[in-house]
């Protein structure tokens, strides 16, 4: 019998890495509009986000969400059937820092 991994590491009842998957998946979602991580990055740490344990039930169910204001952007971010377009044009990026 084989054996497969999943390349995620469990984490048990980690609710620290649960809110931490919320955030790189905004990251990620916004990425999708035409932002660079740094820039998203940016937004998630300096808009008004909500973060929420939504459960931490039997191992390994640890589930965090995480709130973003739609009013803070001037094009629609919300889920379409069409997908996301991206609005964002390249140009000005800001530097990550160097532990990246």
């Amino acid at each position: 019998m084989t054996r497969r991994w999943s390349r995620h590491k469990q984490h048990y009842l980690d609710v620290h890495v649960a809110y931490r998957q919320a955030c790189l998946n905004a990251i990620e979602y916004m990425t999708k509009f035409g932002y660079t991580p740094a820039q998203a990055y940016s937004i998630l740490g300096t808009a008004p986000v909500q973060g929420h344990i939504s459960g931490v039930v039997d191992i390994p169910n640890a589930c965090a969400t995480l709130w973003l204001p739609t009013e803070i952007f001037d094009f629609d971010i919300m889920p379409s059937a069409a997908g996301p377009i991206k609005h964002i044009k390249p140009g000005v990026d800001l530097p990550l820092s160097p532990d990246k």
